[in-house]
């Protein structure tokens, strides 16, 4: 299969099980913690994929990029419980249409970590995109709840896991981030999750069990997509989440779509495509470009950002 159409179709497999994986959260939840069912959600995970561990006899543990998957991991711990509570505030086509903005922020990170001229398209992408969330809000008019700014702030802390996990790409192989990834998300919230326990019956069991098989499909399908290809191709299909969301929202939880969120949604996203096609035309890739030059290293890409996070703070 060309390389191309296999790194869409899994892009949009990611889509879909990232989207149902939200369900069975949200699910989940109902009876448990956040603490509880997150754990349980990458406790789960990481012994689905335990009896691969076993058969490679822990060779997937081989890297040379150990401090960025252990960044990796610290970061992705406090961004779960925000995404994963924020599904019990807000509807689920509301959190992705939200995350609409994404290759945005992906985009201007670069420009914040390597130094990148500020361009036209670029600049107009920010403020397409700023208008798209000011439609879907409408700040003023409507009461803003707590879950859009965690669905935000996650969004702005993904975009910089996008960026690890594309330069460890490069080197690393999809199934090594990702169990990094489970074993270090397993291991730093087991410390959290001691303080706030709650026994799940056997039906919120079932939900995270799902919602870890879901999640384990995602970040496959994403990790390898991004190995496959340059970010900017498959990112205009990040619209199909909110499809699957819609569908999802209104036929489990009775959600009515809102007119509101669509028109933003599809601002944004003109956002995205405006730096899909000017990346494409420029034959650049946003993360490729700052990080698959060969004098880029991994502690080249830790100081780059460590200081971001300083100027954040």
């Amino acid at each position: 299969m060309n390389k191309k159409l296999l790194a869409i179709l899994l892009f949009v497999t990611a889509t879909f099980f990232g989207s149902l994986m939200g369900v069975f959260m949200r699910l989940a939840q109902s009876d448990i913690n956040v603490f509880t069912a997150s754990f349980l959600r990458f406790g789960i995970g990481f012994v689905i994929i335990l009896p691969y561990l076993f058969y490679s006899k822990f060779n997937v543990y081989k890297t040379n990029n150990i401090k960025l998957h252990f960044i990796r991991g610290i970061i992705n711990v406090p961004i779960m419980y925000v995404g994963f509570a924020a599904l019990m505030l807000i509807p689920l086509e509301q959190i992705q249409a939200l995350h609409f903005i994404v290759p945005i922020i992906v985009t201007f990170l670069a420009v914040f970590f390597f130094k990148e001229k500020i361009r036209f398209a670029r600049i107009s992408a920010l403020i397409i995109g700023l208008i798209g969330m000011l439609v879907m809000l409408r700040p003023g008019i409507i009461e803003m709840n707590i879950g859009v700014y965690m669905v935000l702030f996650s969004s702005l802390v993904w975009s910089f896991i996008i960026i690890i996990t594309k330069f460890l790409s490069k080197t690393d192989s999809p199934i090594t981030i990702l169990t990094y990834q489970y074993s270090l998300v397993t291991f730093f919230s087991l410390f959290i999750v001691i303080f706030f326990w709650e026994m799940p019956s056997s039906i919120i069991f079932l939900y995270t069990f799902l919602a870890a098989l879901s999640g384990t499909v995602l970040h496959l399908a994403l990790i390898y997509s991004y190995k496959l290809v340059d970010l900017t191709l498959i990112q205009p299909f990040t619209f199909l989440s909110l499809i699957w969301a819609s569908l999802f929202g209104y036929y489990i939880f009775g959600e009515e779509p809102d007119i509101f969120t669509w028109l933003g949604a599809i601002i944004i996203f003109s956002g995205v495509l405006i730096i899909f096609y000017r990346e494409s035309y420029l034959k650049k890739d946003i993360a490729k470009e700052s990080l698959g030059e060969e004098s880029m290293t991994a502690q080249d890409l830790i100081d780059n950002l460590g200081q971001s996070f300083l100027k954040i703070a």
